[in-house]
This record gives structure tokens, sequence and C-alpha cells, in this order.
């Protein structure tokens, strides 16, 4: 059973980072495209502006929420430091617990945003004003998740990279 919700999980998760990913790459096309019609054909899709601006505010929120799933949110550490490892313990519960309240915040006025919205359409493509509002639930149920299973103990890292932090001696070798 555990197996079975774990690839559930993986499989929702690997579609929201996708579409991120797809919502980024679609506004580098489409842009693109309206720069070179602008400047070689003097035109431009009626539509283009509200598809990028879709696209960003869809990516901007998924990535929000990928970097809840990843830990990357900014942190000071330099007053941390000077903490022991019983107050970093609880500061890292209480970053979890403000974490899940902001992921409850969105989830719901997102989510009265979305209805509200519900009437009005896009002027260019006639999309219900709404999709530009629904990615706030959707990234905040996901901010609410991550919260929950960081509060468990579990780690929802799934990228890896080499940091490089502010400050830090670099030999030349790092770079080769």
């Amino acid at each position: 059973m555990m197996n079975v919700l774990r690839r559930l999980s993986l499989a929702i998760d690997s579609f929201f980072e996708n579409f991120a990913i797809c919502a980024l790459l679609f506004v580098v096309i489409v842009m693109s495209i309206q720069v070179f019609t602008r400047k070689f054909a003097n035109f431009v899709f009626f539509w283009s502006e509200e598809a990028i601006l879709l696209s960003l505010v869809w990516f901007a929120f998924m990535g929000i929420a990928v970097g809840f799933r990843e830990g990357i949110h900014m942190g000071i550490d330099s007053l941390t430091n000077y903490f022991g490892k019983r107050v970093n313990k609880w500061l890292d519960v209480w970053i979890e617990l403000m974490s899940l309240a902001y992921g409850i915040y969105f989830v719901i006025y997102g989510w009265e945003f979305t209805v509200l919205m519900m009437e009005s359409t896009l002027p260019a493509t006639k999309l219900p004003n709404s999709a530009v509002y629904l990615v706030m639930p959707v990234s905040g149920f996901m901010v609410c998740i991550y919260s929950i299973l960081h509060l468990c103990g579990i780690d929802t890292k799934r990228h890896t990279a080499s940091v490089v932090e502010v400050g830090s001696e670099l030999e030349e070798e790092d770079f080769k």
C-alpha cells in the first residue's frame, strides 16, 4: 500500500514539476515568436501577451511549491549557527508550521479568488479569469503536503546539486 501511495505521489509531483517547466518553455517560445514577428513582420499575435502572463504566473507559483519541497526557500544561518541543535530543531519545526500556515492561506484565499473570478474572462483568449488564480490553491495545497511531510521527518528533496555558499573559500580545482 505504501509503495502505491509513494508512486502516486511521485507521479502527481512530477506532473506539476513538468507542467511548470513546460510553462516556462512555452513562455520562451511564444516570447521569441512575438519578438520576431514584431521586429520583422510588424505583427503581434493578439493572445501572446496574455498567454505569456498566464504561463509565468503558473510557473512562478508552481516554482514556489517546488522550492518548499526542495527546501530552497531563503534562510539566514548567521544567527542560527550560534544556537544549539535543540534550539535549531525547534526553529525548524516553527518554520514548517509557518510554511503550513502559508499553504493553508493560499488554499483558502486562492480558492476564494478563483471562485470570485469565474464570471469574468480574459480579454484576448476568452479564458475564465479564474485560470490565473487557480494556481494559488493548487500550489498552496502542495506546500501544505510538503510541510506536513517535513514535520513527519520525511525528506521530500528530489534533486541534488552542489551548493556554493557566498563568501566561501574556493579553489580553482572546484570549477574544473
